[in-house]
């Protein structure tokens, strides 16, 4: 039989299927389209990443492997940290650079990323009214909506804190999962406990604060960044840009973590 023939870097990395996938559609092609375009595919396959990484993370907690989950939440603080990063080279682009390609992007506009929203809902950050508006409407919207309808990471981490006898209030695993989440009094009891008595727990609960807080600062230098490129105009496709994206500045993914800091 013939031996097989050795897998080589590109073919393993579909390499010519990726570097064709990059095709500005200004004409004659506008320099910085190119940026625009490899910057935005990036972003997504670090969506797919996080989310990836995202649901490693709740199948940890929910099997109480403290180590692993610990050493996930850290790999997606760090994936953060890189999409932070990507905003400084999208800043060297000026807004006359932008609007020089700005209308061949029609209607196409950054809400339509079902990724983003998936890893949202993952997160707790739930929307009725986001699981059908904005994504692109000829995807298959059928992830968008499981993640909407399961447990989401925060479901998880209730879960693992009850199965270390945490104090989780019952109403907590009782809640509709489609809600988004919300502050618990009285589950800060119980975390509060967690910082007197176990810390090995608060290095899991600093290494989510830490994700929590890198995510904030991403939507932050996100609107910064719009801001300076595009000013009060109105977004691609209709979106109200800057002012929507304002909305969900220094919204915590984990507010319990957040308000049990001042008992400390």
């Amino acid at each position: 039989m013939p031996k097989d023939k050795p897998i080589t870097y590109p073919a393993y990395l579909r390499l010519p299927e990726l570097l064709g996938l990059q095709s500005p559609r200004s004409d004659p092609p506008e320099h910085d389209e190119m940026l625009f375009i490899v910057i935005h595919q990036v972003y997504e396959l670090w969506f797919k990443q996080l989310l990836h990484e995202t649901d490693r993370f709740g199948t940890m907690l929910l099997r109480g492997d403290l180590y692993h989950a610990i050493a996930t939440v850290k790999r997606m603080r760090t994936i953060m940290k890189t999409l932070v990063g990507q905003l400084d080279i999208l800043e060297t682009m000026t807004p006359l650079s932008f609007s020089s390609f700005r209308d061949r992007l029609d209607t196409a506009s950054g809400f339509q990323s079902a990724q983003f929203r998936e890893l949202e809902f993952l997160l707790g950050y739930k929307r009725s009214e986001f699981r059908t508006v904005e994504v692109d409407p000829d995807a298959d919207r059928s992830e968008v909506q499981r993640r909407y309808e399961e447990p989401t990471v925060v479901d998880s981490f209730y879960r693992f804190l009850a199965n270390r006898g945490v104090a989780v209030p019952e109403a907590l695993f009782a809640r509709d999962v489609r809600e988004p989440i919300g502050e618990s009094t009285a589950l800060q009891d119980g975390l509060y406990t967690v910082y007197l008595d176990q810390p090995d727990l608060v290095i899991l609960c600093e290494s989510m604060l830490d994700f929590d807080e890198g995510l904030q600062e991403w939507r932050y230098r996100h609107v910064k960044l719009v801001e300076r490129t595009i000013g009060a105009k109105r977004g691609t496709g209709g979106s109200l840009g800057v002012e929507f994206l304002k909305r969900t500045l220094f919204r915590p993914l984990f507010p319990d973590l957040w308000a049990v800091r001042h008992r400390m």
